[in-house]
Parts: C-alpha cells; structure tokens; sequence
C-alpha cells in the first residue's frame, strides 16, 4: 500500500528521470557533491528486495550494473558506492554514487561527518568536481544506452 507521504511514489523527481521502465525509475540525484549520483526508485512501494520475484530481484541488479558501468566509463570515479537502506524512506532504491578520493567526504560515507580539508583539497576538489560535470550529458547518453538492454 502507498503512503500519502512517500517521497519516491510516482510522480515525485518526474522532472530528473534519465530512463525508465513498466517497473523503476532511474534518476539523477542533483545538488550534491557528487556529480553522477544516480538512484534507482521500484515503482510500486515495497520496502524489501525479497518482496520482490526472483525475476524483478534480477531485473532491478542488472538496472543497477548498468549504471556502474556507465558511470565507471565515463566519470571515472576511483570507486562507486551502491547502497541500498530504506531506513528513512522504506521505499525500495538503490544510491550508485561515484567517488574519488579528493571528493568532500571520501573514504567515509557520503552521510557520514565529512573530514577536514585543506583549503587547497576544497579548490582540487572544486576543479575536479566541476570537470566532472562538464560529462553528465555523455553519461547520461552511454546510461540510456546501457539500460536499453535491461
């Protein structure tokens, strides 16, 4: 049953959908530090991944391979992060975030207390991140590509 109050029901984030299918939506998760973070939402409001069929268990992974790959290929991040919680909001989804070791709050969580950085990391960062940027519309393409075969 759908809560009024989930925040991932359909028609929320209509407006930052990269791709989608009869059963999930893949978003670009904007106003962070981390250019590339993408989420994958299941439509239907379930919290667990054994609510799901073997078949939709299988289906949703691939979705989440596919984004690794795409955002390894074309952001190169030193390491992606998959994290799948529901703690907060128990709707099923899954956080494919890319990191690198410059990043605000690398090697912790991205929820964690970040640690201090210099000044000179805060610009390396900055100019980095800001690079990064510069290739979300190439890996948004190679994304829609890569789960056109999901």
């Amino acid at each position: 049953m759908q809560p009024l109050s989930c925040p991932l029901c359909p028609p929320a984030d209509t407006q930052d959908i990269i791709w989608r299918n009869d059963q999930l939506r893949v978003i670009a998760v904007g106003g962070t530090e981390f250019p590339g973070y993408t989420r994958v939402i299941w439509h239907q409001h379930i919290a667990e991944m054994t609510d799901l069929d073997e078949d939709a268990r299988k289906h949703i992974m691939e979705v989440v391979w596919a984004i690794e790959t795409a955002v390894r290929q074309t952001l190169r991040p030193l390491k992606v992060n998959l994290a799948q919680f529901g703690n907060q909001v128990p709707h099923l989804h899954w956080h494919v975030i890319p990191r690198w070791q410059l990043d605000t709050h690398f090697p912790e969580a991205i929820w964690a207390t970040p640690p201090l950085r210099s000044a000179e990391q805060q610009r390396e960062w900055a100019a980095m991140r800001a690079q990064k940027e510069l290739l979300l519309p190439a890996y948004h393409e190679a994304l829609r590509d890569g789960l056109a075969q999901c």
